[in-house]
């Protein structure tokens, strides 16, 4: 008898093929397939309708579980409290940063010059930004399962964060329950895991039918914002992200940039930050050496209220739209945008197309013509790519800061090759950290 074949073997070349990679062949062909059959391409939108659902699904039980895990981890809840703190402050602070050199960009460049576009006098007036008092009274749920089933990202942080404190504070009779949402985090990261194995096929799919519906002309007249919003990315990942690793945590800013390609690929294609959760954890622990506690707590955090990526795209927009129709802005509105897109940036979940909702509110608060969201929206997939990305690069950086300050960052695995990192284990069962490295 013959021995049987490995799994690898098994696998052929795209088994063995690398998950970005796979994605990329993906989006390619799909564009192919959409210039070539045009509207006919539309009858494969479904694929990716499926796969966007998909996604849409692990949302809510990834992020609160994930956050009840993270909070139960670290049983000082002074330190929980600080921890919290830190993030919150680093996160709207690079976001304030984020939009600001969004603007000076779209500024400088002027993407929506000589479109010269008219609104119409019906325009919408929008939605008014929800008052500060009224956004914080809606930060608690009346009804945790309504907020749940509705997805209210910040309600279901709110509950989490209760939730989780209370099974500290309970101690010994708590462990059972930790337990299963500690099981239940892991299923998830494993569901989340299958799903992104039907990723290639539902970019493919998505793809397809934008470039089938638009057509490649479509982006030529808007090229401009595009290249704007993308300049304007790396300028953020490359030169503040990285600033901030090598000022303040005195690490290699160059072996951050490297360990971030991957969950910044996963981002990139499938335009969720929640959703890109599994391989931000598995980054920040693998290959950057973030313990266990500081991993589960801080980066769900930021798939919900880092979104530099979201701030600086509205920055462009916000001006391009402004440029596009003949508005002419003063410092005040400048104000405006950058304090808007910051606040704004706290309520847009992390799941895909979001920072389009939060960009009528930025029109909205300086009185842009509504008409612009439309513009916007036929390029908006492209932009969200970008956007989504450094949200995902954002959260990693964060997740080293606060690791370091609290003396649970492992040095070694942060400056070995990616190669050299053990195998990841959403339990921590081969964490580096002693109670002594954590405090």
């Amino acid at each position: 008898m013959q021995p049987s074949l490995t799994n690898e073997s098994n696998k052929g070349i795209w088994g063995q093929m690398a998950l970005w990679k796979k994605i990329l062949i993906g989006m390619t062909l799909g564009i192919l397939v959409g210039a070539i059959f045009g509207h006919d391409a539309e009858v494969l939108k479904p694929i990716g309708t499926l796969f966007i659902h998909a996604i849409k699904m692990l949302i809510v039980p990834l992020v609160f579980c994930s956050l009840i895990v993270g909070v139960t981890s670290m049983q000082d809840t002074r330190k929980m409290g600080r921890i919290g703190l830190k993030s919150v402050f680093i996160y709207l602070g690079t976001t304030a940063v984020a939009i600001t050199i969004g603007m000076v960009l779209a500024t400088v460049l002027t993407p929506g010059d000589g479109l010269n576009m008219v609104a119409s006098a019906a325009a919408d007036e929008g939605k008014s930004a929800p008052s500060l008092v009224d956004t914080i009274i809606n930060l608690v749920p009346k009804n945790p399962v309504d907020a749940l089933a509705a997805g209210n990202i910040l309600q279901i942080i709110v509950f989490a964060l209760g939730l989780g404190i209370s099974f500290n504070l309970v101690g010994e009779k708590a462990k059972p329950a930790v337990a299963v949402f500690e099981s239940l985090a892991e299923a998830m990261y494993k569901l989340t895991e299958i799903v992104m194995k039907f990723a290639p096929y539902g970019i493919f799919g998505l793809m397809a039918w934008v470039s089938g519906k638009y057509g490649l002309d479509i982006l030529m007249p808007l090229i401009k914002v595009i290249a704007v919003a993308y300049i304007g990315s790396i300028i953020h990942v490359v030169f503040v992200y990285s600033g901030i690793i090598s000022v303040f945590a005195r690490l290699n800013p160059i072996r951050y940039l490297k360990a971030l390609v991957n969950p910044a690929a996963v981002a990139f294609t499938t335009t969720s930050s929640s959703g890109t959760l599994p391989a931000t954890i598995k980054c920040a622990r693998e290959e950057m050496g973030v313990s266990k506690g500081i991993s589960s707590f801080v980066l769900p955090l930021g798939a919900t209220i880092n979104m530099d990526g979201t701030a600086l795209y509205q920055g462009v927009t916000a001006l391009f739209v402004a440029q596009a129709f003949g508005v002419d802005l003063g410092m005040a509105e400048y104000v405006t945008i950058i304090l808007t897109a910051t606040l704004a940036s706290i309520g847009t979940a992390g799941v895909p197309g979001a920072g389009l909702i939060m960009l009528s509110l930025v029109l909205t608060t300086v009185g842009l013509p509504m008409e612009g969201l439309a513009i916007i929206a036929g390029i908006d997939r492209i932009l969200d790519m970008a956007r989504t990305s450094v949200n995902v690069c954002g959260d990693l950086m964060v997740s080293v800061l606060v690791g370091k300050s609290e003396n649970e960052l492992d040095t070694a695995v942060y400056n070995k090759e990616a190669t050299a990192t053990p195998e990841f284990q959403v339990q921590g069962h081969q964490s580096s950290y002693s109670n002594a490295d954590a405090s």
